[in-house]
Protein backbone atom coordinates (compact mmCIF):
# COMPACT_ATOMS: atom_id res chain seq x y z
CA UNK A 1 0.00 0.00 0.00
CA UNK A 2 2.79 2.52 0.92
CA UNK A 3 4.53 1.32 -2.72
CA UNK A 4 1.28 2.03 -4.38
CA UNK A 5 0.68 5.62 -2.56
CA UNK A 6 4.80 6.45 -3.45
CA UNK A 7 4.43 5.58 -7.29
CA UNK A 8 1.20 7.80 -7.18
CA UNK A 9 2.77 10.46 -5.54
CA UNK A 10 6.16 10.33 -7.84
CA UNK A 11 3.89 10.64 -10.39
CA UNK A 12 1.85 13.52 -9.42
CA UNK A 13 5.48 15.00 -8.78
CA UNK A 14 6.41 14.33 -12.44
CA UNK A 15 3.62 15.85 -14.02
CA UNK A 16 3.76 18.63 -12.15
CA UNK A 17 7.75 19.02 -13.22
CA UNK A 18 6.95 19.29 -16.98
CA UNK A 19 3.78 21.26 -16.50
CA UNK A 20 6.61 23.96 -14.55
CA UNK A 21 8.91 23.12 -17.89
CA UNK A 22 6.30 23.35 -20.61
CA UNK A 23 4.81 26.80 -18.74
CA UNK A 24 8.11 27.72 -18.20
CA UNK A 25 9.71 27.30 -22.07
CA UNK A 26 6.02 28.99 -23.15
CA UNK A 27 7.14 32.25 -21.26
CA UNK A 28 10.46 32.43 -22.11
CA UNK A 29 9.35 31.34 -26.48
CA UNK A 30 7.41 34.98 -25.38
CA UNK A 31 10.84 36.51 -25.16
CA UNK A 32 12.48 34.69 -27.56
CA UNK A 33 9.13 35.94 -30.01
CA UNK A 34 10.72 39.59 -29.59
CA UNK A 35 14.11 39.07 -29.73
CA UNK A 36 13.85 37.26 -33.09
CA UNK A 37 11.45 40.01 -34.68
CA UNK A 38 13.67 42.36 -33.46
CA UNK A 39 16.85 40.47 -35.21
CA UNK A 40 14.87 40.12 -38.40
CA UNK A 41 13.70 43.54 -38.32
CA UNK A 42 16.92 45.23 -37.25
CA UNK A 43 15.56 46.57 -34.37
CA UNK A 44 16.14 46.41 -30.62
CA UNK A 45 14.18 44.18 -28.69
CA UNK A 46 13.40 43.71 -24.57
CA UNK A 47 17.28 45.16 -23.09
CA UNK A 48 16.13 47.23 -20.24
CA UNK A 49 14.07 44.55 -17.57
CA UNK A 50 16.27 43.30 -14.74
CA UNK A 51 15.06 43.06 -10.72
CA UNK A 52 16.16 45.16 -8.14
CA UNK A 53 19.27 43.01 -6.69
CA UNK A 54 20.60 41.71 -9.69
CA UNK A 55 20.53 45.47 -11.21
CA UNK A 56 23.15 46.40 -8.59
CA UNK A 57 25.29 44.08 -9.34
CA UNK A 58 27.82 45.55 -11.78
CA UNK A 59 28.33 42.78 -14.57
CA UNK A 60 26.16 40.43 -13.94
CA UNK A 61 22.52 42.56 -13.84
CA UNK A 62 23.92 44.38 -16.51
CA UNK A 63 24.42 41.39 -19.04
CA UNK A 64 20.88 40.33 -17.50
CA UNK A 65 19.37 43.13 -18.30
CA UNK A 66 20.74 43.64 -21.85
CA UNK A 67 19.56 40.32 -22.53
CA UNK A 68 16.40 41.17 -21.40
CA UNK A 69 15.89 37.55 -19.26
CA UNK A 70 13.04 39.25 -16.75
CA UNK A 71 11.03 40.34 -19.32
CA UNK A 72 8.38 37.44 -19.12
CA UNK A 73 8.56 38.07 -15.40
CA UNK A 74 7.51 41.89 -15.93
CA UNK A 75 5.10 40.68 -18.53
CA UNK A 76 3.50 38.32 -16.22
CA UNK A 77 3.27 40.88 -12.97
CA UNK A 78 1.78 42.71 -15.98
CA UNK A 79 -0.98 40.84 -16.86
CA UNK A 80 -1.86 39.60 -12.94
CA UNK A 81 -1.75 43.37 -11.83
CA UNK A 82 -3.93 44.88 -14.53
CA UNK A 83 -7.74 45.39 -14.47
CA UNK A 84 -9.82 42.25 -15.70
CA UNK A 85 -12.68 44.21 -16.91
CA UNK A 86 -15.48 41.71 -17.88
CA UNK A 87 -18.23 43.05 -20.48
CA UNK A 88 -22.13 42.71 -19.40
CA UNK A 89 -23.19 40.85 -22.29
CA UNK A 90 -20.90 37.82 -22.38
CA UNK A 91 -21.67 34.24 -21.07
CA UNK A 92 -19.85 34.24 -18.01
CA UNK A 93 -19.01 30.84 -17.38
CA UNK A 94 -17.88 29.80 -21.33
CA UNK A 95 -16.01 32.84 -20.76
CA UNK A 96 -13.94 32.24 -18.44
CA UNK A 97 -14.05 28.63 -19.10
CA UNK A 98 -12.28 28.96 -22.52
CA UNK A 99 -8.72 30.44 -21.73
CA UNK A 100 -8.73 27.28 -19.31
CA UNK A 101 -9.54 24.96 -22.10
CA UNK A 102 -6.99 26.29 -24.48
CA UNK A 103 -4.34 25.64 -22.42
CA UNK A 104 -5.42 21.48 -21.04
CA UNK A 105 -4.90 20.23 -24.26
CA UNK A 106 -0.82 21.04 -24.49
CA UNK A 107 -0.11 20.01 -21.26
CA UNK A 108 -1.96 16.65 -21.73
CA UNK A 109 -0.47 16.27 -25.22
CA UNK A 110 3.46 16.33 -22.98
CA UNK A 111 1.98 13.34 -20.72
CA UNK A 112 2.95 10.75 -23.37
CA UNK A 113 5.42 12.89 -25.67
CA UNK A 114 9.19 11.15 -24.87
CA UNK A 115 11.80 13.67 -24.70
CA UNK A 116 15.07 11.57 -23.34
CA UNK A 117 15.99 7.92 -22.64
CA UNK A 118 17.31 6.10 -20.44
CA UNK A 119 19.93 3.27 -21.36
CA UNK A 120 21.09 0.75 -18.62
CA UNK A 121 22.63 -2.54 -19.46
CA UNK A 122 22.53 -2.08 -23.01
CA UNK A 123 18.54 -1.36 -22.53
CA UNK A 124 16.94 2.01 -23.62
CA UNK A 125 13.78 3.00 -21.75
CA UNK A 126 11.81 6.18 -22.26
CA UNK A 127 11.74 9.00 -20.43
CA UNK A 128 8.11 9.99 -20.25
CA UNK A 129 5.35 10.22 -18.53
CA UNK A 130 3.18 7.47 -20.12
CA UNK A 131 4.52 5.27 -22.13
CA UNK A 132 1.62 4.51 -24.34
CA UNK A 133 1.06 2.21 -27.06
CA UNK A 134 -1.03 3.87 -28.85
CA UNK A 135 0.58 7.45 -27.88
CA UNK A 136 0.21 9.13 -31.75
CA UNK A 137 -3.71 8.60 -31.45
CA UNK A 138 -3.46 9.93 -27.68
CA UNK A 139 -1.66 12.80 -29.65
CA UNK A 140 -4.36 13.49 -32.40
CA UNK A 141 -7.27 13.10 -30.25
CA UNK A 142 -6.49 15.44 -27.14
CA UNK A 143 -4.84 18.06 -29.75
CA UNK A 144 -8.41 17.97 -31.51
CA UNK A 145 -9.76 19.58 -28.56
CA UNK A 146 -8.05 22.71 -28.42
CA UNK A 147 -10.17 24.46 -30.95
CA UNK A 148 -12.87 24.04 -28.15
CA UNK A 149 -11.43 26.80 -26.50
CA UNK A 150 -11.58 29.56 -29.17
CA UNK A 151 -15.52 28.41 -30.45
CA UNK A 152 -16.39 28.96 -26.54
CA UNK A 153 -13.67 32.16 -26.36
CA UNK A 154 -15.72 33.42 -29.99
CA UNK A 155 -19.45 32.62 -28.41
CA UNK A 156 -18.89 33.51 -25.02
CA UNK A 157 -17.95 36.72 -26.25
CA UNK A 158 -21.64 37.62 -27.79
CA UNK A 159 -19.99 39.78 -30.09
CA UNK A 160 -19.78 39.25 -34.09
CA UNK A 161 -15.72 39.72 -34.20
CA UNK A 162 -15.03 37.47 -31.83
CA UNK A 163 -17.82 34.91 -33.26
CA UNK A 164 -16.19 35.24 -36.32
CA UNK A 165 -12.89 34.39 -35.10
CA UNK A 166 -14.08 30.97 -33.64
CA UNK A 167 -16.02 29.76 -36.78
CA UNK A 168 -13.25 30.55 -38.63
CA UNK A 169 -11.02 28.74 -35.72
CA UNK A 170 -13.06 25.73 -36.07
CA UNK A 171 -13.38 25.37 -40.19
CA UNK A 172 -9.42 25.81 -40.31
CA UNK A 173 -8.37 23.27 -37.77
CA UNK A 174 -11.07 20.11 -39.45
CA UNK A 175 -9.72 21.04 -42.60
CA UNK A 176 -5.87 20.63 -41.99
CA UNK A 177 -6.60 18.10 -39.43
CA UNK A 178 -7.14 15.87 -42.05
CA UNK A 179 -4.14 16.68 -43.83
CA UNK A 180 -2.24 16.23 -40.54
CA UNK A 181 -3.45 13.05 -40.04
CA UNK A 182 -3.11 11.59 -43.53
CA UNK A 183 0.66 12.84 -43.47
CA UNK A 184 1.82 10.71 -40.87
CA UNK A 185 0.28 7.48 -42.12
CA UNK A 186 3.58 6.73 -43.89
CA UNK A 187 5.62 7.18 -41.21
CA UNK A 188 3.85 4.22 -39.35
CA UNK A 189 3.77 2.22 -42.30
CA UNK A 190 7.43 2.57 -42.71
CA UNK A 191 7.84 2.26 -38.85
CA UNK A 192 5.65 -1.51 -39.01
CA UNK A 193 7.31 -2.55 -42.08
CA UNK A 194 7.99 -6.92 -41.56
CA UNK A 195 10.60 -6.62 -39.17
CA UNK A 196 10.07 -3.76 -37.28
CA UNK A 197 6.78 -3.65 -35.54
CA UNK A 198 6.72 -0.77 -33.55
CA UNK A 199 3.17 -0.38 -33.20
CA UNK A 200 1.94 3.53 -32.59
CA UNK A 201 4.67 3.69 -29.97
CA UNK A 202 5.88 6.97 -29.94
CA UNK A 203 9.32 5.88 -28.36
CA UNK A 204 9.34 3.03 -30.90
CA UNK A 205 9.41 4.90 -33.56
CA UNK A 206 11.75 7.20 -32.27
CA UNK A 207 14.25 3.94 -31.53
CA UNK A 208 13.22 3.20 -35.30
CA UNK A 209 15.02 6.31 -36.49
CA UNK A 210 18.16 5.71 -35.35
CA UNK A 211 19.38 4.54 -38.62
CA UNK A 212 18.02 6.98 -40.46
CA UNK A 213 15.47 10.38 -39.60
CA UNK A 214 12.06 10.37 -40.84
CA UNK A 215 13.06 13.45 -42.83
CA UNK A 216 15.15 11.85 -45.10
CA UNK A 217 13.33 9.17 -46.28
CA UNK A 218 9.95 10.81 -46.79
CA UNK A 219 10.51 14.62 -46.52
CA UNK A 220 7.61 15.30 -48.52
CA UNK A 221 5.20 13.92 -45.32
CA UNK A 222 7.27 16.12 -43.06
CA UNK A 223 6.16 19.10 -45.19
CA UNK A 224 2.89 18.24 -45.20
CA UNK A 225 2.94 17.47 -41.49
CA UNK A 226 4.89 21.17 -40.86
CA UNK A 227 2.34 23.41 -42.85
CA UNK A 228 -0.60 21.46 -40.85
CA UNK A 229 1.42 22.64 -37.52
CA UNK A 230 1.16 26.07 -38.80
CA UNK A 231 -2.18 26.02 -39.49
CA UNK A 232 -3.36 23.93 -36.06
CA UNK A 233 -1.41 26.56 -33.84
CA UNK A 234 -3.24 29.74 -36.19
CA UNK A 235 0.23 31.23 -36.38
CA UNK A 236 1.23 33.45 -39.30
CA UNK A 237 0.54 33.14 -42.53
CA UNK A 238 -2.16 30.59 -40.86
CA UNK A 239 -3.83 33.10 -38.04
CA UNK A 240 -6.87 33.54 -39.20
CA UNK A 241 -8.89 33.53 -35.74
CA UNK A 242 -7.00 36.41 -34.56
CA UNK A 243 -6.80 38.39 -37.97
CA UNK A 244 -6.24 42.03 -36.55
CA UNK A 245 -6.70 43.15 -39.98
CA UNK A 246 -9.89 42.40 -40.38
CA UNK A 247 -11.70 41.21 -36.94
CA UNK A 248 -10.02 43.78 -34.33
CA UNK A 249 -8.30 40.47 -32.62
CA UNK A 250 -10.54 37.49 -33.18
CA UNK A 251 -11.66 35.02 -30.64
CA UNK A 252 -9.58 37.27 -27.74
CA UNK A 253 -11.22 40.55 -28.15
CA UNK A 254 -12.89 40.77 -25.12
CA UNK A 255 -10.47 39.18 -23.29
CA UNK A 256 -8.00 41.52 -21.25
CA UNK A 257 -5.32 41.17 -18.24
CA UNK A 258 -4.57 37.20 -17.23
CA UNK A 259 -7.24 35.51 -19.25
CA UNK A 260 -5.49 37.14 -22.23
CA UNK A 261 -2.12 36.07 -21.18
CA UNK A 262 -3.27 32.70 -20.72
CA UNK A 263 -4.12 32.43 -24.08
CA UNK A 264 -0.89 33.82 -25.25
CA UNK A 265 0.75 31.22 -23.27
CA UNK A 266 -1.69 28.41 -24.56
CA UNK A 267 -0.54 29.83 -28.07
CA UNK A 268 2.86 29.49 -27.19
CA UNK A 269 2.43 26.19 -25.16
CA UNK A 270 1.25 24.30 -29.19
CA UNK A 271 3.86 25.38 -31.02
CA UNK A 272 6.69 24.02 -28.23
CA UNK A 273 4.45 20.54 -27.94
CA UNK A 274 3.83 20.41 -31.69
CA UNK A 275 7.54 21.13 -32.34
CA UNK A 276 8.32 18.34 -30.15
CA UNK A 277 6.21 15.65 -31.98
CA UNK A 278 7.52 16.68 -35.09
CA UNK A 279 10.97 16.08 -33.65
CA UNK A 280 9.99 13.17 -32.40
CA UNK A 281 7.89 12.04 -36.02
CA UNK A 282 10.77 13.29 -38.68
CA UNK A 283 14.10 14.42 -36.47
CA UNK A 284 15.05 11.50 -34.95
CA UNK A 285 14.00 12.70 -31.38
CA UNK A 286 17.39 12.27 -29.42
CA UNK A 287 19.70 10.74 -32.00
CA UNK A 288 22.41 13.21 -33.20
CA UNK A 289 22.79 12.32 -36.87
CA UNK A 290 20.27 11.78 -39.75
CA UNK A 291 22.31 8.82 -40.47
CA UNK A 292 23.33 6.09 -37.72
CA UNK A 293 26.81 6.04 -36.90
CA UNK A 294 28.26 3.91 -34.49
CA UNK A 295 31.47 5.74 -34.06
CA UNK A 296 28.71 8.38 -31.98
CA UNK A 297 26.67 6.74 -29.36
CA UNK A 298 24.70 7.77 -26.80
CA UNK A 299 26.90 6.31 -23.35
CA UNK A 300 24.86 4.87 -20.73
CA UNK A 301 23.91 6.42 -17.31
CA UNK A 302 22.97 9.99 -15.98
CA UNK A 303 25.16 11.58 -19.02
CA UNK A 304 23.98 10.10 -21.70
CA UNK A 305 20.56 10.84 -20.35
CA UNK A 306 21.04 14.45 -20.20
CA UNK A 307 22.61 14.68 -23.62
CA UNK A 308 19.01 12.61 -24.86
CA UNK A 309 17.29 15.35 -23.13
CA UNK A 310 19.75 17.58 -24.78
CA UNK A 311 19.53 16.84 -28.01
CA UNK A 312 15.84 16.46 -28.26
CA UNK A 313 15.25 20.01 -26.78
CA UNK A 314 17.99 21.68 -29.17
CA UNK A 315 15.91 20.28 -32.06
CA UNK A 316 12.55 20.95 -30.74
CA UNK A 317 13.88 24.89 -29.98
CA UNK A 318 15.34 24.81 -33.53
CA UNK A 319 11.46 23.80 -34.88
CA UNK A 320 10.14 26.67 -32.53
CA UNK A 321 12.76 29.54 -34.31
CA UNK A 322 11.44 28.32 -37.50
CA UNK A 323 7.73 28.91 -36.63
CA UNK A 324 9.25 32.70 -35.97
CA UNK A 325 10.63 33.02 -38.46
CA UNK A 326 8.32 32.05 -40.43
CA UNK A 327 6.09 34.56 -38.59
CA UNK A 328 7.93 37.59 -39.45
CA UNK A 329 9.06 36.89 -43.05
CA UNK A 330 6.02 35.85 -44.74
CA UNK A 331 2.35 38.54 -44.79
CA UNK A 332 -0.88 37.11 -43.83
CA UNK A 333 -3.09 34.31 -46.75
CA UNK A 334 -6.77 35.38 -47.01
CA UNK A 335 -9.32 33.49 -45.47
CA UNK A 336 -10.21 32.11 -48.98
CA UNK A 337 -6.86 30.95 -49.86
CA UNK A 338 -6.58 29.05 -46.78
CA UNK A 339 -9.53 26.71 -47.55
CA UNK A 340 -8.55 26.23 -50.63
CA UNK A 341 -5.04 25.69 -49.55
CA UNK A 342 -6.21 23.02 -47.45
CA UNK A 343 -8.88 21.41 -49.75
CA UNK A 344 -7.69 21.53 -52.95
CA UNK A 345 -4.15 21.29 -52.00
CA UNK A 346 -3.48 19.79 -48.76
CA UNK A 347 -5.73 17.00 -48.72
CA UNK A 348 -5.17 15.95 -52.26
CA UNK A 349 -1.04 15.86 -51.80
CA UNK A 350 -1.31 13.90 -48.69
CA UNK A 351 -3.38 11.10 -50.29
CA UNK A 352 -1.26 11.18 -53.20
CA UNK A 353 1.73 10.59 -50.78
CA UNK A 354 0.42 8.11 -48.95
CA UNK A 355 -0.25 5.84 -52.20
CA UNK A 356 3.19 6.61 -53.51
CA UNK A 357 4.48 5.66 -49.84
CA UNK A 358 2.17 2.31 -50.01
CA UNK A 359 3.63 1.74 -52.85
CA UNK A 360 7.34 2.10 -52.25
CA UNK A 361 7.17 0.41 -49.04
CA UNK A 362 5.15 -2.51 -50.89
CA UNK A 363 8.05 -2.85 -53.56
CA UNK A 364 10.46 -2.49 -50.69
CA UNK A 365 9.42 -5.74 -48.40
CA UNK A 366 10.31 -8.86 -49.58
CA UNK A 367 7.98 -11.35 -50.84
CA UNK A 368 7.65 -14.54 -48.03
CA UNK A 369 5.96 -17.84 -48.81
Amino acid sequence: MTMEVTDIVWVIVKAAMVAIALLSFSNLAVLAERKVSSWIQGRVGPNRTTLPLLGAIPILGTGLTRMGLFQPVADGLKLLLKEDPVPDHVNKFYFFLAPVASMIPAITIVVVLPFGQIIADGVASPLVLADLDIGILFIFAVSSLGVYGMILAGWASNSKYPFLGGIRSSAQMISYELSMGLSILPVFMWANAPGAETGLNLFSLVQHQQLVWGVIFMPFSALLFLISIFAETNRLPFDMPESESELVAGFNTEYGSFKFGLFFAAEYAHIIVGSGVFTVLFLGGWHPLPVYSSAISLPEGSVGTLLSIGIFLVKTFLVVFFFMWIRWTLPRFRYDQIMKLGWTMMLPLALVNLVLYAIILALMTPVTH
